[in-house]
This record gives C-alpha cells, sequence and structure tokens, in this order.
C-alpha cells in the first residue's frame, strides 16, 4: 500500500498527457478524463492509469485533481456542471488549475470551492509539450503555505521549476503576465520580419543578427525557427490560445485600472488571424499572415535569402 495521494487529471491533450504520464511513473495512482482524442487516453490507460466517467466521480475518488484545459469556460463547466467536481461535495478535495485561465474566475471559482470545503491551487505552465513529456515544465503556483506543501510532490513530477507566487489567483496572474510578453513579441518579430524584407534585408539575415545579440531569448529562437527554418513543430501552441490569452490580459488590465495599449495592438494581430478562419495555425505561423498584409511570401522570401 502507498500513503500517496490518489491523483486526477482532466484534459490530456498536448501538454496534459506529459504531465500525466509523468504523475503516474512519479509513483501515483491517476485517474484521467480526455476528450474527444482518444490516443492519449488509451495511452495513459496503457500505462497504468484508470479512466473516470465523470469530473464528478473523479472528485469522489481522487485528493488532488489536476485540471488542464484550453480556457476558464471549459473549467468553468468542470467544477459547476451538473456532474463537475463541486457536485462530489468532497470536502478536502485540492483541485489543481493548470489552465492559463481567467484570474477573475479563478477568483470566483476559488471562493465557491472554499465554501464546498474544497481548495483551488492556481498552477499555469510555462514552456511547451516537449517539456511536458520530459516532466521540466516551469510551473507557478499559486495557494497558502499550507497547501503548497501538499501539492508540491506531485507537480515536481511534470516540473523541472516551481515557483510559489502568493495566493490563490497570483500565479493565473503572472502567467497572463508572461504570455503578454511573449504574444507581444510574436507580434513585434512578425512585423520586424516583414519590414526587413520589404527593406531588401533576408529574413535570415534578422534571424542570424539579432540571435547573436543581447536581444536573442527562446522565445526568438522557437519563432525563427518556424518563421526561417519552417519547422512547423517549433512552437505547438494555437492562435486562438494566444488570442483567448490576450484578451484575458486585457481584462486583467481593466481590472487592475491599468493601462495596456501594446497589449490591445499586439491582440489585434491574432484576431486578424483568428478572424479569417486560421485560429488553428501555431503563434509562430503570425509571421506568414503579416508578412501577406505586406505584399510578401514569407516562406519565398526565406527561399530567396538562401541563394
Amino acid at each position: 500500500m502507498t500513503d500517496k495521494p490518489i491523483v486526477g487529471f482532466i484534459g490530456v491533450g498536448l501538454m496534459g498527457h506529459g504531465m500525466a504520464k509523468n504523475i503516474l511513473e512519479g509513483g501515483y495512482r491517476l485517474q484521467i478524463k480526455g476528450n474527444r482524442n482518444r490516443a492519449p487516453v488509451e495511452d495513459l490507460v496503457g500505462r497504468g492509469a484508470t479512466e473516470a466517467t465523470s469530473a464528478k466521480a473523479m472528485a469522489e475518488a481522487c485528493d488532488i485533481v489536476h485540471i488542464c484545459l484550453s480556457n476558464s469556460p471549459q473549467v468553468e463547466e468542470i467544477i459547476r456542471g451538473s456532474d463537475g467536481i463541486l457536485a462530489s461535495g468532497k470536502a478536502g478535495l485540492v483541485v489543481v488549475d493548470c489552465t492559463t485561465s481567467d484570474p477573475n474566475s479563478t477568483d470566483a471559482l476559488a471562493a465557491e470551492l472554499s465554501d464546498a470545503g474544497m481548495t483551488l491551487v492556481d498552477a499555469p505552465l510555462g514552456r511547451t509539450p516537449k517539456e511536458a513529456e520530459e516532466g521540466t515544465l516551469d510551473a507557478m503556483v499559486g495557494c497558502d503555505a499550507a497547501t503548497f506543501e501538499v501539492v508540491r510532490p506531485v507537480i515536481e513530477c511534470w516540473s523541472g521549476s516551481i515557483t510559489h507566487i502568493g495566493e490563490t489567483g497570483t500565479a493565473h496572474r503572472m502567467k497572463l503576465i508572461m504570455n503578454f510578453i511573449a504574444m507581444s513579441y510574436g507580434a513585434l518579430f512578425a512585423e520586424a520580419l516583414s519590414l526587413g524584407v520589404k527593406s531588401g534585408i533576408s529574413p535570415q539575415t534578422v534571424r542570424d543578427v539579432m540571435g547573436a545579440s543581447r536581444m536573442s531569448n527562446g522565445f526568438f529562437d522557437t519563432f525563427m525557427s518556424y518563421a526561417v527554418d519552417r519547422n512547423r513543430d517549433a512552437h505547438k501552441f494555437s492562435i486562438t490560445n494566444a488570442l483567448k490569452d490576450m484578451t484575458y490580459v486585457a481584462s486583467m488590465a481593466q481590472g487592475a485600472g491599468a493601462m495596456n495599449p501594446i497589449g490591445a495592438a499586439a491582440r489585434n494581430y491574432y484576431a486578424h488571424v483568428a478572424a479569417i478562419g486560421e485560429g488553428s495555425d501555431y503563434v509562430p505561423m503570425v509571421a506568414d499572415h503579416v508578412a501577406r498584409l505586406n505584399g510578401i511570401d514569407l516562406a519565398d522570401a526565406v527561399k530567396k535569402g538562401a541563394k
């Protein structure tokens, strides 16, 4: 027998599959609940997980439940729905929301769960599905100190870096600040590439000069891996999700009474791509869309730059 808590995981997609796999490999009994894609569910069941019939049933059987979904409305439904976590009435349950969520929603859900004797932890993620599979994600955690000690051993299974930001809600706010910077980088890099090409400078030159300077960073590397090297899988984060996060940033800024004009400008790049029906494209692909708005075929510009 083990004294380890029983863990549940809702949302075993691009990020969640690797996280759940690493929880299993950490020696925890695991229940999972997936969506339409059966492949990751079947893989995890084959590794020893059991599949829950509903979020309510999972909450009844588990001590800690992770949620890793696309947006706050999905999290709200999983918690508040008729077959959701709150319906379990499981006092003492700890819910760990790894979604990049709207902090206003997080605050409301934390209060509702607390009233039911449950605890909400916000633990959004940094890095990509590659690091999720490797168990080396960055984790930002929002909760009280005692709860942090409860969840930390489980989070250590899928994270290489854990930062306790503060009380519940603070981690989602920190994650949005990070994504505000990252998605703004994406818009800026896309615009810079088009400006370079229109000015007679190849995409390769823009990448090589900036990449060797102090302005380089990890996001720059993955962005240019697609924009210049045409590696489609360099950064598998959809424009739909980027737009969602930038919309949450706008809401956060409004709630805080803070100006956010750069955020509004960057958001419009992703809003444009989503509006023309290409929201499933990955974030670095915004460079192609901005190039087309400037009358450029970026892939062709890359080919010419290689000559």
